[in-house]
């Protein structure tokens, strides 16, 4: 028996089954919307933190003593531990038996070791291991929950990516605030991020209806028996989807690539003397500001569906040529301009992300869409993974530069 087979319900008294519709439909909903928060929380909260990690570990001998007040370490460090390992699992993901619930305990188990190591790390390479398993745990259950997302109804991806939207407003603002007490006292109390985890999927959301599991599963027969009975044949079959999905990962991979250079390679270098923001808290706010725009795109696919993905490739692109002539020339006057700029920057970023899954909602085939919504997630994290190279890169060169 599979562990969908195990997924049954019992259908409640005849009186009370016109109920069940609407009452399974707003739970499976609200599940997926804070599974979505729960899931990249700490993704979130690892990149608003990692001026803080890495300022906590720096030596002052550490900082370049030229007239561009920097550490010798970028931000794009934090961000590979936090992305790299993600983008791996995510590309064996798809690949794996899918054991439901022994996916969504392994997702809780990281998220909850990811916290506890970087609370209690003395160093900033045990620092860097912490973020290393909140990056398994977000790439894992972003996998796990969008394949499991085809047993519900469609518009789960919707409030999934809301929730993921919600995770870098409340990550980024919730750092922001409770860090005055320490990052040791944040990270544990953040432990109930994990614990929110497993009670939405465990509680809040409904099983698979019969009718859901029964379609499911002629579907996922047909799979396995393809599987079983020519395993090279299925794996070819799978990676033959691939050409066919690059209309939605290429435009979606460079939006990614582009804008995490900006918060990565930029954000740390933006220094606004005269400003109602310390310098200090600059490089944490600009990241609020980011997820505050990131979380406004990704609820609103409901309201406008974008068909024409590329368009925010080109928009983030000129964004890339602003932010960066920025920290060279700093020609920006002040603090809000920059605040506006970060804005747009995360519409488009989840815009991007929200419009690009539900397409593949839409247009993929029924027996592909699993496969295709997994795979598809490799995207962002492979863009994401080379703007922290280009940051780290980015970050030493203009640190070099003397002051315009």
């Amino acid at each position: 028996m599979t562990d969908y087979q195990s997924c049954t319900t019992i259908l409640p008294p005849i009186a009370d089954q016109k109920l069940l519709p609407k009452n399974r439909r707003i739970r499976s909903l609200v599940a997926y919307w804070i599974l979505g928060l729960c899931n990249n929380y700490g993704y979130v909260v690892m990149l608003t933190a990692a001026n803080d990690i890495i300022v906590e570990n720096t030596n002052e001998e550490e900082v370049k003593s030229k007239t561009r007040e920097c550490t010798y370490m970028s931000t794009g460090i934090i961000l590979l531990a936090d992305i790299l390992p993600g983008l791996t699992i995510k590309l064996i993901a798809p690949f794996l038996p899918f054991f439901i619930h022994i996916r969504v305990i392994i997702c809780v188990l990281l998220a909850a070791g990811g916290y506890l190591v970087v609370a209690f790390s003395n160093s900033l390479y045990l620092s860097i291991v912490g973020v290393v398993l909140t990056s398994f745990c977000s790439g894992f259950g972003e996998a796990t929950y969008l394949q499991y997302s085809s047993y519900y109804d469609k518009n789960v991806i919707s409030t999934w990516s809301s929730g993921t939207g919600g995770a870098g407003v409340i990550g980024a603002l919730s750092y922001s605030i409770l860090q005055r007490l320490g990052m040791r006292t944040t990270l544990l109390i953040m432990l109930v991020i994990p614990l929110s985890m497993a009670i939405s999927f465990w509680i809040i959301l409904p099983k698979p209806s019969e009718q859901d599991i029964a379609h499911a599963l002629e579907i996922q027969k047909i799979v396995n028996n393809e599987e079983m009975k020519n395993p090279k044949a299925a794996i070819k079959k799978k990676l033959s989807l691939i050409p066919g999905l690059m209309k939605y990962i290429i435009p979606f991979s460079l939006v990614y690539l582009f804008e995490y250079f900006i918060n990565q390679g930029t954000f740390e270098l933006i220094q606004f003397k005269d400003s109602f923001v310390s310098q200090q808290a600059q490089y944490r706010w600009l990241q609020v500001t980011y997820q505050v725009g990131v979380f406004l795109s990704r609820s609103s696919v409901n309201l406008f569906h974008i068909r024409q993905t590329w368009i925010m490739t080109i928009f983030q692109g000129i964004n890339v040529v602003i932010f960066t002539t920025e920290v060279i020339y700093y020609y920006i006057p002040n603090f809000y301009i920059v605040i506006a700029l970060t804005l747009w920057e995360g519409l488009l970023g989840g815009s991007s992300y929200v419009n690009t899954f539900y397409r593949i909602s839409r247009e993929v085939p029924e027996e592909n869409k699993q496969f295709s919504m997994a795979i598809t997630t490799f995207g962002d994290s492979i863009g994401i993974a080379l703007a922290g190279v280009l940051a780290i890169f980015a970050h030493n060169k203009i640190c070099d530069l003397p002051m315009p």
